[in-house]
């Protein structure tokens, strides 16, 4: 009992003693940065001019080697794309060996290999080192670019710019890329499907034979490998590659705007908007600013949940899920980027809060708590990189490619805790420009884009298509016409009032291909209003929509659901037979919205809304009257999305003219539908649309 009371009047007084020597009030202060001891390297230079570094770690049985052309960006022009096509058509056929080959031979030893315009990778396990080097050596030296390949990959990219018209992200990427760097600077250039058609092999190979070259290429290998070793394996599979001049290129250097610039890319019936604030920064790699301007970034939104962007437009606003910042380092030019995405009716307010926050941390010097914050946040992030071998690699071909003193990496940690409160608004004061920036929105013009004029220094709005392309705003229609005349434009163009009357029913088939599958979709309309649509695969229904004129159902998966309220009402309107015949009957009000361009063709825009209250665009030729597109935003389980809906390929069945080629999007997925019969007057009865 004595010592366990003895125990606790010690216990008592060192907790008293400590208490007594500490001074809770005051914040401890921070220690020393910690050395860092970065992972040995060694470099050396084949006869051919390639610099090789090399990182040896033997904790895994595993060797990479990445191959990286230290070349200038090239302006591609009217065929942009190409160059990233060269890259990844590389591996896609050699002299001696096919696309189908070079994968067997990779996938047999386990080995992942991969090409691009400025280099390749490759990583497999030690003892397959020596096949992996033969196979990335063949396709560094010999590569063919078949043509099949080549063809197959134009189609694909083509179809996946098919998406981006619906797209707000990448709409927002493309107009701020051109808006900040210019179409004539090779980070301004967009790819489009005008440009994948200027494409053929001869330019591919054309590159791979102009940069290609061993004298401006880094050969950076990490692994289970001792430098002795990787130097007589290079020489033996590299060495080979013939050096030779390469060109360099100039470009004109971006420059800020003299005042703030709005740059718009429509986005019609978008609830959201992309909001970009952007500019381009004089910010090179290595720069003596670099570790104290990050350290500014991220107070403002620089991936720290806590950064004043986050949590002004989330958690104060409740604008946004996320909001960030980013300030970006490059050779040529660097780039500030403030960007976020939210709710159309907040789209100037976002604006004014992001440019307000930007002009805070100019003005007002950072709380030093919440610059200790950032600084540790920087500082973890850091350390946890170092635990990647490549991460001493990186460093080392950035000492190498940027001319960084050699102990750049190694007094990080040094120069970040010296990173102090008044640096943090010099910083703020030299790179961010509320007041000489461009303001990038991708959303629904028609809601937004006049409340945007206030950003702008001439109070004008410079408006872009998709890729980034200058438009003219829509026309105002002049003279007579009305959405009515559109209308009756588009019943005259597809045969006439008396031929459309005289169709009483309507089948049409549709298949379409997804990965491979087969999807077939049969539509039935019977006029006034009664409506089936049934999609299957293989022969089994995967979904059915019935309306019979006075109810509706939804079928999917073995699960039926009796279809209500305003849905019911929207689909009595959709199973319509030409619901054009009877407008005002049905309830629509329509709005000639003006004239545009779409697919590079002027279309009437006529918007319509609904009894419902739900409103859709129309887009309809001025050349020939017929209907183009169909937007309609809808809410889904992944939120709000707009629905494109494209009409081409017009075909007379008993003297009326219906697309045989309809193209449907939703959100990212693009499903495009060929019809393959239609049957007219074929006397369906109501059977045909039993709901039960």
């Amino acid at each position: 009992m004595k010592k366990i009371f003895s125990f606790l009047l010690i216990s008592l007084f060192i907790t008293l003693s400590l208490h007594a020597q500490l001074d809770r009030s005051q914040r401890p202060q921070p220690g020393p940065a910690p050395v860092i001891q970065l992972g040995d390297f060694e470099t050396f230079t084949l006869r051919n001019g390639l610099q090789v570094i090399v990182v040896e770690n033997d904790k895994v049985p595993v060797v990479s080697w990445q191959l990286t052309l230290n070349i200038d960006p090239i302006l591609e022009g009217d065929a942009k794309g190409y160059v990233n096509l060269a890259g990844s058509l590389m591996r896609e056929g050699t002299k001696s060996r096919s696309k189908q080959k070079i994968d067997e031979e990779v996938d047999f030893i386990g080995a992942s290999f991969s090409t691009f315009s400025t280099g390749m990778f490759g990583s497999s396990l030690k003892r397959h080192t020596a096949t992996l080097l033969e196979i990335m050596s063949d396709v560094l030296l010999n590569p063919t670019f078949p043509e099949a390949e080549l063809q197959r990959s134009l189609t694909q990219t083509k179809s996946g710019l098919a998406t981006i018209r619906n797209d707000a992200n990448a709409i927002a990427r493309n107009v701020s890329q051109v808006a900040v760097y210019g179409s004539d600077h090779p980070y301004g250039e967009i790819l489009t499907p005008e440009t994948i058609d200027n494409i053929n092999a001869a330019m591919l190979q054309d590159y791979y034979n102009t940069y290609f070259k061993p004298n401006v290429a880094y050969l950076v290998v990490v692994g289970d490998i001792k430098a002795r070793e990787a130097r007589r394996m290079a020489n033996k599979y590299f060495g080979k590659w013939k050096k030779g001049d390469v060109p360099s290129h100039v470009y004109p250097t971006p420059a800020v705007p003299e005042g703030n610039r709005v740059a718009f890319g429509d986005r019609t019936g978008a609830v959201q908007s992309v909001v970009y604030v952007t500019y381009p920064v004089a910010f090179t790699p290595g720069h003596p600013d670099a570790i104290k301007a990050s350290v500014m970034n991220s107070v403002l939104g620089g991936g720290v949940f806590s950064g004043r962007l986050m949590q002004n437009l989330r958690e104060d606003k409740g604008y946004t899920y996320g909001a960030r910042s980013n300030l970006s380092s490059d050779r040529l030019v660097g780039r500030f980027t403030a960007s976020t995405e939210v709710r159309n009716s907040v789209t100037d307010s976002t604006v004014v809060e992001i440019m307000g926050e930007m002009r805070r941390l100019i003005n007002e010097p950072v709380e030093e708590e919440t610059l200790q914050l950032v600084k540790n946040f920087m500082n973890g992030s850091f350390a946890r990189s170092l635990e990647s071998p490549r991460t001493i690699a990186n460093f080392a071909l950035n000492i190498k490619r940027y001319n960084l003193p050699e102990d750049y990496y190694a007094t990080y940690l040094e120069k970040l805790a010296a990173v102090s409160v008044s640096d943090v608004q010099a910083m703020a004061a030299k790179y961010l420009k509320p007041d000489n920036a461009i303001v990038v929105v991708a959303g629904n013009r028609d809601e937004v884009a006049d409340n945007l004029k206030k950003f702008s220094a001439t109070r004008q709005i410079e408006l872009f298509d998709a890729f980034g392309r200058p438009v003219e705003g829509p026309r105002v229609v002049t003279g007579e016409i009305t959405a009515h005349n559109v209308i009756e434009g588009y019943i005259a163009a597809i045969g006439g009032k008396q031929k459309v009357q005289a169709i009483e029913d309507v089948t049409t088939v549709m298949s379409a291909t997804i990965q491979g599958m087969t999807i077939e979709a049969v539509n039935k309309q019977k006029a006034p209003d009664m409506f089936y649509m049934a999609m299957s695969m293989g022969g089994n229904i995967m979904q059915k929509q019935v309306f019979d004129g006075t109810r509706g159902k939804v079928s999917a998966m073995g699960q039926s659901q009796e279809i209500t309220g305003d849905d019911l009402k929207d689909l009595r309107l959709q199973a319509a037979l030409f619901p054009e015949l009877r407008l005002a009957e049905l309830g629509y009000t329509l709005e000639l919205a003006g004239i545009e361009t779409l697919e590079g063709e002027e279309v009437y825009r006529v918007r319509f809304t609904s009894p419902t209250g739900s409103v859709r665009n129309e887009y309809f030729s001025l050349e020939t009257g017929l209907r183009k597109s169909t937007q309609i935003s809808q809410d889904t389980p992944m939120g709000s999305m707009t629905v494109v809906t494209n009409y081409s390929d017009y075909r007379e069945v008993n003297g009326v003219l219906f697309p045989f080629s309809i193209s449907q999007q939703l959100g990212p997925q693009m499903l495009d539908m060929k019809v393959t019969s239609i049957e007219v007057n074929s006397g369906l009865s109501a059977a045909d649309f039993n709901v039960d």
